[in-house]
This record gives C-alpha cells, structure tokens and sequence, in this order.
C-alpha cells in the first residue's frame, strides 16, 4: 500500500473515531477506539511500542514509547490536549529520527473537528 494511501486510511479510521467520541475524552480512550477501528479496516499496527535510545553505541531504556507504529511505515502521536504545541512537533520529528521512518502524523482529539487537530510531519 502507498504511504500516502495508508495515512489516509488512517485519518479515516480516526475521524470515524472522533464522530462517534466527540472531544473531551482521555488518550487512552481514543487510543483503544482507534486500535479497534484499524482492525476493523485491516490495518496492521503495533501499540506502545519502547523506543530506546542509542548512546555512544549502547541501547538505553529511557521509557519512551510509541502510541502506535502502523504497518511499520507510519508513527502515530496520539494526543487530546487543548492545542497542540511545537512540543509535539518536536517530539514526532524526535521519534521519526530515532526509528528511521519517513512519516508521522500528530492526532489531537480535543478538537470539534478532527481535521483541525491532524499534522502529517516527515523528515
């Protein structure tokens, strides 16, 4: 699947989540929602994964985790805050380059419409 149709299909799964939801929740809620909804579209995708990272060539735990890797192409930073910041900018990016993908998309699901709280980041 081309990446660019895979992060539509994405965000696709996610507005259907906010429709249904609506703002206001916990992430954890919008993140089990969304998790059912990519199984109900067949969307392969790993959930919190550890992040660890690599100094002077030792692997450390440093408790970073990945909301969700889908289909080992895109990173998802799920979040449902006020505003999104250029901290979550930044911690996206942070990730992309820690993992070596290409793209990742910022969710925040505290907005009236969830197109409003969407960022596609790449590197």
């Amino acid at each position: 699947m081309d990446i660019n149709q895979l992060t539509g299909q994405v965000i696709g799964a996610a507005i259907e989540v906010h429709k249904a939801l609506g703002p206001g929740l916990l992430e954890s809620a919008y993140e089990e929602c969304l998790c059912r909804e990519l199984d109900l579209r067949r969307i392969h995708y790993k959930r919190q994964q550890d992040l660890p990272i690599e100094y002077k060539g030792v692997k450390l735990d440093c408790g970073y985790r990945l909301d969700l890797m889908v289909e080992n192409l895109v990173i998802l930073e799920l979040k449902s805050v006020e505003r999104l910041e250029p901290i979550h900018d930044a911690q996206l990016l942070t990730y992309l380059k820690l993992t070596g993908f290409k793209i990742g998309l910022l969710i925040n699901f505290h907005v009236p419409v969830l197109r409003e709280g969407i960022k596609r980041l790449a590197l």
